[in-house]
């Protein structure tokens, strides 16, 4: 969590191996980002993801693209394949809309289908940029149950990266705030006993991050 130019989009660059550290060594899921032996083992959902009204490709194909990271381009589709994409597509609830062309869906609906494809791949971790920026409540409410629902059905973990955590403040286990640098790491009753409320938008709080220094 923390304002724009606060060090989140470069931290995660790093860990997703797009950048690399001036100094020290990263390792995600014990192994160096970008070099995982399984990419799979980690999911990515991009802030404000946007598909061509004219795309042809249903949600369900879209969200198949997700197991590609599990067996690959090569290999044909399995029974366990379609119903990993099921399970997924039936977790943020767009069950009703899996044949409908993605260019037609609301801006939420289409976050959702990129969550959904990143679930499809059974992730041990699933990194989420700015997931829920300009959407409805309604998807906000539905991108809060599929974190839920990858924690206690999937046994992952939740990157969240986000300018405030209201949406899932109730699930979190830990909050790390930056300024530059690591400026609080801690449960979210500890920030919360420092008198900051995980529903307010950073940027709103510049006061609150001088303190937190």
């Amino acid at each position: 969590m923390g304002p724009n130019g606060s060090g989140k989009s470069t931290l995660l660059r790093i860990l997703l191996g797009l950048l690399t550290p001036e100094s020290g060594d990263v390792t995600l899921l014990g192994e160096h980002p970008g070099r995982l032996s399984n990419p799979g083992r980690l999911g990515y959902v991009p802030q404000r993801a946007r598909f061509a009204p004219d795309l042809p490709a249903t949600v369900t194909e879209v969200v198949a693209t997700g197991r590609l990271a599990r067996h690959g381009w090569w290999r044909r589709p399995r029974d366990e394949d379609r119903e990993a994409v099921t399970h997924a597509i039936n977790a943020v609830d767009l069950g009703e809309f899996k044949d409908r062309r993605v260019g037609e869906l609301s801006g939420g609906q289409q976050q959702r289908v990129m969550i959904a494809k990143a679930l499809s791949s059974d992730p041990e971790l699933l990194v989420l940029d700015e997931p829920v920026a300009g959407v409805d409540a309604e998807s906000q409410r539905q991108f809060r149950d599929s974190v839920v629902h990858l924690i206690e059905q999937h046994n992952g973990a939740v990157l969240l990266v986000s300018h405030e955590l209201g949406a899932v403040a109730d699930d979190l286990d830990r909050v790390v705030v930056l300024k530059q640098r690591v400026v609080f790491d801690g449960t979210p009753a500890e920030l919360r006993s420092r008198g900051v409320s995980l529903g307010v938008h950073a940027e709103d709080l510049p006061l609150w991050l001088e303190g937190l220094d």
